[in-house]
């Protein structure tokens, strides 16, 4: 098993992040990803709470991710989501992709009562 090489804050009371992670977990077959529920009083938060559950947060080689930037990272830590993560460092593509995440922002309260 390698050294992770990445963490991953994730809010355990939302039930989409909760399905997406445990789908990370299976395909992080190498175990380069450390997972780390945000609302867990465990949890070392480099940021308040509150902001680590408003948006994605990843650690990548000691930069903080958001969003988008941060999805391709725990993309680019798996390989066989490698290539897309290796896609978003185009900012073009980044863009994009942020632009799409702050649209799921919005519908994000709806759809987690589709998954309660």
């Amino acid at each position: 098993m390698t050294t992770p090489a990445l963490t991953v804050w994730f809010d355990s009371a939302c039930p989409l992040c909760l399905r997406e992670i445990a789908l990370m977990r299976r395909l992080d077959s190498k175990g380069r990803i450390i997972f780390i529920d945000a609302r867990s009083d465990e949890a070392s938060c480099p940021l308040d709470r509150a902001t680590l559950l408003a948006r994605f947060h990843a650690l990548e080689d000691g930069q903080m991710l958001v969003g988008a930037a941060a999805f391709a990272a725990m993309w680019r830590a798996i390989p066989v989501l490698r290539p897309f993560g290796l896609l978003a460092r185009w900012p073009v593509a980044l863009r994009l992709l942020d632009a799409a995440y702050a649209r799921f922002l919005v519908l994000r309260p709806r759809l987690q009562g589709l998954f309660r």
